[in-house]
């Protein structure tokens, strides 16, 4: 069969593009047969990536023309999407609902029988209730705001819509535990280059993880075996979960509790004061479970490479090794004062302080 792939030129795209092109593909035993073999990738970027063998196809996944770069495809793979903190949360998301809705709409007007789609575990959502783990049928109760986890949440819908609106097309919606691995940098790896891991008081959060490389064997193991769980959906991620105290050991980390309300509300009020790119619900899930049984996989004989513990170790690695806090890159004296204070409360008023001086200074200008 013939395979495209959005975002080809770099990171998950481009991992998908080698194994496709590799004889037997992620290397999991399927659970039966050896799965499709794929006679053509076809890559679609913006611009032409390094490597040889697709064919190169260029594209800009919002624009409608993308259908005419579809011609005959059979599995469409879209890894196209902006999961960066520095850009406007608006601005992400216009992106990203806007590609989604493209790439779909296209890809039934060329008649391409299967589309999947990435999104992540935290359409979930992230709650100290949460039974470890969420089974791959649990409600997503993830809730709506400016974060990250609400751009998922609209593409569930748009692919939801997709469904229903167009009877010949399969949309799979492949949905990984936080990603890490070279080049990711997100939230939650700017949380573990904090001068100190933020706990919430009451609460032991528990971590799971998804390698970039098992996110690209898992797509490629979807495309040569047509895995699509119940109601077009599965996770993806390391099997089980890691503790706070080993992650905190692994990382070489020291914790600071606050209580949730002072957590939450520093949160709240730096982000709407655009010191940092964090909104307090995206918070949630640095301090409060969000683990998936990735059963589908599991059932259909996919294994991830890398656990828990290998995961942790390749964020630490991947790390720029600049401190941060609450997804914010902070400076030097900053960092100081943030490692310095072994009452987290401390942090907190600090940054509480510097919320309302910013927004002070931008009333006056």
């Amino acid at each position: 069969m013939t395979v495209a792939v959005t975002g080809a030129a770099t990171g998950v795209g481009r991992m998908l593009v080698e194994r496709l092109l590799a004889p037997g593909g992620s290397g999991s035993a399927p659970a039966v047969g050896g799965g499709a073999r794929i006679g053509r990738v076809i890559a679609l970027d913006e611009q032409r990536g390094d490597l040889d063998g697709p064919v190169w196809r260029i594209a800009d996944v919002r624009d409608p023309r993308l259908a005419a770069r579809l011609t005959g495809v059979d599995v469409l793979v879209h890894t196209d999407d902006d999961r960066t903190l520095e850009r406007s949360p608006r601005e992400r998301r216009a992106r990203n609902v806007r590609a989604a809705q493209t790439v779909l709409t296209a890809a039934a007007a060329e008649r391409v029988p299967r589309v999947i789609l990435v999104t992540s575990t935290m359409v979930y959502g992230a709650d100290p209730a949460n039974p470890v783990p969420l089974e791959e049928t649990a409600a997503l109760r993830a809730e709506a705001g400016d974060g990250l986890v609400s751009d998922f949440l609209e593409i569930e819908e748009v692919a939801e819509r997709a469904r229903r609106g167009h009877p010949g097309l399969s949309v799979t919606v492949v949905r990984p535990a936080p990603l890490v691995g070279p080049g990711v940098d997100t939230l939650l790896t700017r949380h573990f280059s904090a001068p100190r891991l933020l706990t919430v008081k009451g609460c032991e959060q528990v971590w799971q993880f998804c390698h970039v490389e098992d996110l690209a064997s898992a797509l490629d193991f979807a495309v040569r075996h047509g895995t699509d769980g119940k109601d077009g959906a599965f996770a993806v991620g390391c099997d089980g979960a890691i503790g706070q105290a080993e992650a905190r050991e692994i990382a070489g980390l020291r914790d600071f509790e606050l209580p949730a309300n002072l957590a939450f509300g520093a949160t709240r009020r730096l982000h709407q004061a655009g010191i940092t790119p964090a909104p307090a619900g995206d918070l949630r899930f640095l301090v409060y479970p969000c683990v998936v049984d990735c059963g589908t996989l599991r059932d259909a004989g996919w294994r991830p490479a890398h656990d828990n513990a290998a995961a942790l170790h390749a964020l630490l690695d991947a790390r720029s090794g600049t401190p941060a806090l609450v997804g914010r890159n902070l400076g030097r004296k900053e960092a100081t004062i943030t490692a310095a204070s072994a009452a987290g409360a401390a942090v907190a008023a600090i940054g509480t302080a510097a919320a309302v001086r910013h927004l002070r200074k931008r009333r006056r200008g």
